[in-house]
């Protein structure tokens, strides 16, 4: 019985030291991982801000859009999706009656 007690007491031993250096492992892995997973979290942090706020979004594409074409080229597009939706509603009046 003693013999059996200390071969699982010796047992017990070497299964604490290699616990411990696989906590030294993952330690040095956690570390090396941190910073490209704090990056992941900004993302989906940043992604769920911009599906949560739309309008946000289209008036940030717009500004672009502005900056882009300059306010000449805004009105433009402006004044053909005007004109389009006029035709369109010419178009569904027609069809409706």
């Amino acid at each position: 019985m003693n013999s059996q007690l200390s071969a699982v007491m010796q047992r017990r031993g070497e299964l604490v030291v290699r616990v411990a250096s696989q906590r030294e492992q993952l330690a040095e892995i956690g570390a090396c991982l941190q910073a490209p997973l704090a990056l992941a979290d900004k993302s989906v942090v940043a992604a769920r801000f911009l599906r949560s706020h739309p309008v946000l979004v289209a008036g940030v594409i717009a500004v672009l859009v502005i900056r882009r074409r300059g306010v000449a080229g805004m009105a433009r597009v402006i004044w053909k999706a005007w004109k389009g939706y006029r035709n369109f509603a010419a178009l569904k009046a027609k069809i409706s009656s």
